[in-house]
């Protein structure tokens, strides 16, 4: 890209030197080393040994190695181009950990690469699904997922321990001190502290741990027999499919492919000048990286992964988002795959250490989510379908027994609040588009202009449709000043009619009357052209009009004549 925008040293297509590129790829992986707790959370739920959680952490760093190649190349449908790569994903855990909590390993990869094909299979048709995947059932979704996250951080951090002295005390205080000590890193801390505020709130709640007799001397004793460096082990890797399970792996892909769309989306705008809308092609091809990851995983014996919206904010925090850097992040955890101990270290975190970082990550997964959310207007409609989707998504953690109505084996399809609460929202979403008018209009009698009545009927509309607010902001301009330059200057007689319509990529307004066309010229009139000629007030609104809409048209035919802007949205 020829101009960067203010901030960012080393663009995507640039290559930064080779030191900056490794400690670059240093750094991400640190960030990325966070959320290894997550395969070795899913180990402990199903009884596994210290060793298969080792072994389930070397398979992810092979599955993110080769996923975050996949995203970075552009080859052929393959790669969005961006630092975006995965990490262990909060949005398969939910669905992984009931797999697990049945001891059957095999389950969690068989479906994450069920969850993988689909992700693959959305990413052919994402274009046609804008309707579906609104932004307000993305920010949705992602809400959720912070919430499903953050109920089994408090569950794992509360869940008890070894400890001779009173493990529910103990496992309180010890979640509580790790907590308080990330978010006060994070919110007062600068610099490398907070960046790597949850890295240092493990590794001071594993001395706390310790202190406090929270490790077992066998599992150190294993930790200290274990060689640094040994070829992974893969004897846990086995595949089967439950379809009790194919629900919430499915939820689980449709949230991961939201989130790439985020994530890739914030890539664009952040490499771009004078970013505008979502390049969908470069979004595609992102999600089918994204889903192919997933695939890889469930293959070798990982779980799922997801794009990381980390990632994508260290690069931009740091200046460094040179695609050059996914080369050095993936050599990086290739290494790391290699060192066994890494993910036995992992397995001996205590669980309220590792519920206080899941707790922790939540609360900015849930802030995404409200943020994508009111990023739209939102009507009547769409809070009926963002508020029943959070209100039922709560209620069957809380109460469970709402789901007795179910057949046993689909309860624990449904027995979250991530699946339950986005069928909510998908559901009503569909249901509320039944009756909603795309194309609307109006008259308007030229000596009785309201502007506030015409911005009312944009603002109304835009929340109906759940269009975006700088889009509608623009369309308001444009239909205040064309209506009062054309009945101000007289060249309408008569009624305006305005129509204006809308879908998921165009905002459309037409306005015709009785009478000349409208002049919308290119070049801005000077101001001698302005003062000395009757038409110069006209054309300069003309001007300005052209200026705030993405296309204008200006046709007569007959007596009437039409004039027309387009706003992609």
């Amino acid at each position: 890209m020829s101009h960067k925008p203010a901030g960012l040293i080393y663009g995507v297509d640039d290559t930064p030197p080779l030191g900056v590129n490794i400690l670059s790829g240093l750094q991400h992986v640190g960030l990325m080393s966070i959320y290894l707790v997550y395969p070795v959370l899913i180990a402990q739920a199903a009884g596994a040994s210290a060793e298969v959680a080792a072994s389930l952490v070397s398979a992810t760093l092979i599955a993110l190695a080769v996923a975050t190649l996949l995203q970075v190349i552009t080859i052929g449908p393959i790669g969005s181009g961006f630092l975006c790569q995965p990490t262990s994903s909060v949005v398969y855990i939910v669905p992984s950990l009931v797999a697990a909590r049945s001891g059957n390993l095999a389950a969690v990869f068989g479906m994450t690469m069920l969850a993988g094909l689909f992700e693959v299979a959305l990413a052919r048709v994402l274009p046609r699904l804008r309707p579906v995947f609104t932004p307000e059932i993305t920010g949705l979704v992602v809400l959720l997922t912070g919430v499903s996250v953050g109920v089994v951080g408090l569950r794992t951090a509360l869940g008890g321990g070894p400890a001779a002295t009173d493990p529910a005390e103990v496992d309180l205080l010890l979640g509580l001190g790790t907590l308080g000590l990330m978010v006060a890193l994070n919110v007062w801390g600068r610099g490398a502290l907070r960046v790597f505020s949850v890295l240092i709130g493990l590794l001071a709640g594993c001395a706390a741990g310790w202190m406090l007799g929270r490790f077992e001397a066998q599992e150190v004793a294993r930790l200290s027999a274990a060689p640094l460096f040994a070829t992974p082990l893969l004897g846990h890797v086995g595949w089967s499919f439950d379809a009790a399970l194919v629900l919430p792996f499915l939820i689980g892909a449709v949230a991961a492919v939201l989130k790439v769309i985020g994530n890739v989306t914030t890539s664009q705008k952040a490499n771009q000048v004078g970013w505008v809308r979502a390049d969908m092609r470069s979004i595609s091809r992102g999600v089918l990286a994204d889903g192919l990851g997933s695939v890889v995983a469930g293959a070798i014996g990982a779980p799922g992964i997801n794009s990381s919206s980390s990632a994508v904010g260290l690069a931009t925090a740091t200046g460094v988002a040179s695609r050059c850097v996914g080369w050095s992040v993936a050599a990086i955890l290739l290494v790391f795959a290699f060192v066994p101990k890494l993910g036995m270290l992992f397995n001996l975190v205590p669980r309220p250490v590792l519920g206080a970082a899941l707790v922790f990550s939540s609360t900015f997964i849930v802030t995404n989510g409200l943020v994508i959310m009111t990023s739209r207007l939102l009507d009547a409609r769409k809070t009926l379908v963002i508020g029943l989707a959070i209100v039922f998504g709560l209620a069957v953690e809380i109460f469970p027994g709402l789901l007795v109505v179910l057949p046993p084996a689909l309860r624990p399809s449904f027995g979250n609040s991530l699946v339950f609460g986005t069928l909510v929202g998908l559901g009503l979403n569909l249901l509320f588009r039944i009756g909603l008018r795309r194309s609307v209009s109006m008259s308007v009698a030229p000596e009785a202009i309201d502007p506030e009545a015409l911005e009312e009927f944009l603002d109304g509309q835009g929340a109906a449709w759940g269009a975006r607010a700088d889009v509608i902001e623009r369309a308001k301009f444009n239909l205040v000043q064309s209506i009062e330059t054309l009945a101000g200057s007289g060249v309408a007689s008569g009624p305006l009619h305005v129509e204006a319509s809308f879908d998921e990529f165009n905002l459309d307004l037409r306005v015709s009357y009785v009478g000349d066309q409208l002049e919308l010229p290119e070049q801005r009139p000077s101001i001698e052209e302005i003062i000395e000629s009757d038409h110069g007030e006209r054309r300069l609104a003309g001007f300005l009009l052209r200026r705030f809409a993405d296309r204008v048209t200006s046709r007569r035919a007959g007596e009437r004549a039409t004039v027309g802007f387009h706003f992609d949205h």
